[in-house]
């Protein structure tokens, strides 16, 4: 799309994958582009109502169990994320979110659900709750930017061949399969434990699906705060080997 055009940010059921705030995410990409001179206009969509599938990009966030299901039942039969991922639409998934986003899941009480298979990930119920801060390198997509977030779930999630991890875990638990990797992606389609919201403590991600909206990199943005907040967050870190 041309850098002037009016970006279309699709929120979805921000009504029950709602719980960890990361509606937030909308905001950040929102305030963003505005402050670059791009237009850009917040689509909610709720439960109950169709997806279109004319939108630039898709945000998913976090919920409970009952919310993810009725989530993941409502999108597959409303198909519009799915083919709005299929003519390369960004896709963003949090959490319960990413869940949603795999092949399948299973809930707490022992239930498997059907995911949209944007992902190729299956998760299902850790031993462990995983709850805390998180730090992760992600070099291929951000370079010397880590990513950094507060997880909060007790799913264990296992990447197949169809998808790469989106980082490699420093500090936290992250996906929790034992291979040390935090989120997934392919292609367009992103996914993370990691709240914050993600994109409001990780701005190089943000301004990355920003590039992958508008088609080249946004212009910088100088932001003292955000960069003062990111050093804190980061301070004694050691990117040697995992906490």
């Amino acid at each position: 799309m041309s850098g002037d055009s009016e970006v279309r940010l699709g929120l979805v059921l921000p009504d029950v994958l709602g719980t960890y705030s990361d509606s937030g995410n909308a905001t950040v990409l929102s305030k963003r582009l505005e402050w670059r001179g791009v237009p850009a206009t917040i689509v909610p969509v709720k439960l109950g109502e169709p997806v279109p599938s004319s939108l630039d990009l898709y945000l998913l966030g976090g919920g409970e169990d009952e919310a993810q299901a009725l989530a993941a039942t409502h999108l597959r039969a409303h198909r519009g994320l799915q083919e709005a991922a299929a003519r390369g639409a960004v896709v963003v998934g949090v959490c319960a979110g990413f869940q949603v986003l795999g092949t399948s899941f299973v809930t707490s009480g022992g239930v498997e659900h059907e995911g949209l298979g944007l992902l190729d990930a299956t998760t299902r119920p850790g031993e462990r709750r995983a709850v805390g801060e998180v730090v992760a390198r992600v070099d291929s997509l951000l370079g010397d930017e880590p990513l950094t977030g507060f997880e909060n779930h007790q799913g264990t999630t296992t990447l197949g061949p169809g998808s790469a991890p989106l980082g490699e875990v420093v500090r936290g638990v992250g996906n929790g399969d034992g291979s040390g990797s935090e989120g997934a992606r392919t292609g367009h389609i992103l996914a993370t434990y990691l709240h914050g919201p993600v994109l409001a403590r990780n701005p190089a991600l943000a301004d990355l699906l920003l590039e992958w909206v508008l088609g080249e990199p946004p212009k910088p943005l100088a932001l003292a705060e955000v960069s003062a907040l990111r050093r804190e967050r980061l301070s004694g870190v050691r990117f040697g080997h995992r906490r």
